[in-house]
C-alpha cells in the first residue's frame, strides 16, 4: 500500500541542506535591511539617498560585494534543490508528486502574498512560487541539462538589459524622464515615500501593496524575477541531482570549484564597482550594463560560497555553530518572515518610525542583533517543537490536516 504522505521528519533531513539555508537566511538580511530602512531606490543606486562617504561608502562597498545576490541566490538554488528533495521522496511513498507540489506552493503563495502586500513589498516567497509552479514539469530532465538550461534562462535577464541599453537613444521622452526618476528620484518623491512608511497603517499596507503589484506582474515577467530565479532553481535542482549538497563529491571537488568560481566572481563584481563609480552611476549606464557585472559575478560566488559551506560541513570544526545554523534553516519560512516584522516595527511608522533616519553602518549593528536572536531562540524552540511556528502551518494546510507541534 503507499505511504501516508507526511512533513520529513528529523531523521529524514540532509543537515548540509539545512545549515546552507540558515546561512543564507541570515545572509539575505544584509542587503533587505537596506529596502526595510531606506527609499528603494538606494538598494540599486547607492547615490539616490542617503550618506556615501568614509564607513557608509564602505559598508556599501563591502555588503555590496560579498552579500548583494549571494544569499538569495543560494537560497533560490536550495529552493530548486527543494523541489527534488521533495517530489522525490513522495514519488517513493506513493508514487506520484503533483498534489503535494502544487498544494505546497499554492500556500507558500498565499503566505507569499500575506507577506508583500501587509508586511513589506520586497517579499521574495510570491516569485519562488510563481517559479516552482512553471517549473515542475522540468523536474524530470537529466541534471546536464537542467544545468544548461538553468543558465539560459538565467541569461534572459542580460539580453533585456542589453536590450534596453542599446535603445536608450529611441526611448520616448517620457519614458527617459519616468525612469531617471525611478533611479534618483527628487526630493519630493522621496519624501512621499518616507511619509508614507512613516505614516498611518493603512498608508503603509497602501505602499506595499502598490509596489508589491508592480514587482510581481510586470517586473517579475518582463524584467527580473521569473528569469533570475527560474535560472537559479533550475540549476540547483541538478546540483542536487548530482550529490552536491549531499556530499558525494569529495573535499578536493569543492575546493577547485572554489578556487575557480571565486575570483572570476570577485574580479567581475569589483570591476563593475568601480566602473559604476567613475559612471557617477548615471542611470543610463549603470541600471543597464553596469549591473551586469554583478549579475553575473554574483552567481559565481554564490556557488563558491556553497562549496566553502560544504567543505566546513563535512570537517569537524564548528559543531556548535553549524548546529545552530541548521536550526535556523529549518525555521527558514519562520525567520524570513520574523526579520521582516522585526524591521517593520523598527522602521515603519506603526512601530519607531526610523524609515530613512538610520546609516548603512547602523544598519549593519541591526543585522548583527536580529542574527543573534534568530541563533539564539532557533535551537531551543526546535528542541521543544517539530517545527516553527509557519512552517507547521504551511504543513498543516499543505497535507490537510492539523500536524502535531509538541515533540
Amino acid at each position: 500500500m503507499a505511504s501516508i504522505l507526511s512533513p520529513t521528519v528529523i531523521n529524514e533531513r540532509i543537515q548540509s541542506l539545512d545549515i546552507i539555508r540558515g546561512i543564507a537566511i541570515l545572509g539575505i538580511l544584509i542587503m533587505n535591511i537596506q529596502s526595510f530602512s531606506m527609499p528603494g531606490s538606494a538598494y540599486s543606486n547607492p547615490m539616490a539617498f542617503g550618506d556615501l562617504n568614509g564607513i557608509n561608502k564602505w559598508v556599501w562597498i563591502l555588503s555590496h560585494v560579498f552579500t548583494d545576490m549571494k544569499f538569495m541566490n543560494i537560497f533560490s538554488i536550495l529552493f530548486g534543490a527543494g523541489i527534488i528533495l521533495v517530489t522525490s521522496r513522495s514519488e517513493i511513498k506513493t508514487g506520484k508528486s503533483a498534489g503535494l507540489h502544487y498544494k505546497r506552493t499554492f500556500w507558500l503563495l498565499v503566505l507569499g502574498l500575506i507577506h508583500a502586500h501587509l508586511i513589506w513589498y520586497g517579499d521574495i516567497l510570491v516569485t519562488y512560487s510563481l517559479c516552482a509552479l512553471i517549473l515542475f514539469p522540468l523536474r524530470k530532465l537529466k541534471p546536464s541539462l537542467q544545468m544548461i538550461l538553468g543558465f539560459f534562462i538565467f541569461s534572459i535577464q542580460s539580453i533585456i538589459y542589453l536590450f534596453f541599453a542599446s535603445s536608450i537613444n529611441y526611448w520616448p521622452v517620457e519614458s527617459l524622464s519616468e525612469t531617471a526618476q525611478s533611479w534618483t528620484p527628487a526630493i519630493e518623491r522621496i519624501n512621499y515615500e518616507v511619509g508614507m512608511l512613516t505614516g498611518s497603517l493603512s498608508q503603509q499596507i497602501q505602499h506595499n501593496s502598490a509596489v508589491a503589484t508592480y514587482l510581481q506582474t510586470n517586473y517579475f515577467f518582463s524584467l527580473y524575477g521569473f528569469w533570475r530565479v527560474s535560472g537559479l532553481m533550475l540549476i540547483g535542482m541538478s546540483l542536487y541531482k548530482w550529490g552536491f549538497f549531499i556530499s558525494k563529491k569529495s573535499n578536493t571537488f569543492y575546493k577547485k570549484l572554489s578556487l575557480t568560481l571565486l575570483p572570476i566572481g570577485l574580479t567581475l563584481i569589483i570591476i563593475g564597482v568601480i566602473k559604476n563609480f567613475n559612471a557617477d552611476w548615471n542611470w543610463k549606464y549603470s541600471m543597464f550594463l553596469g549591473s551586469q557585472f554583478n549579475y553575473w559575478g554574483s552567481l559565481f560566488l554564490s556557488i563558491g560560497y556553497m562549496s566553502i559551506f560544504m567543505i566546513i560541513i563535512n570537517s569537524n570544526i564548528l559543531y556548535f555553530l553549524k548546529n545552530r545554523l541548521a536550526a535556523v534553516g529549518r525555521m527558514a519560512l519562520t525567520n524570513y518572515i520574523s526579520q521582516s516584522l522585526i524591521c517593520v516595527t523598527l522602521f515603519f511608522g506603526f512601530g519607531f518610525g526610523l524609515f530613512g533616519q538610520i546609516d548603512r553602518w547602523m544598519q549593519v549593528i541591526i543585522v548583527l542583533l536580529i542574527w543573534m536572536l534568530q541563533l539564539i531562540w532557533s535551537k531551543p524552540w526546535l528542541e521543544k517543537f517539530r517545527f516553527g511556528p509557519l512552517e507547521w502551518l504551511w504543513r498543516s494546510f499543505t497535507y490537510g490536516k492539523k500536524q502535531k507541534m509538541i515533540r
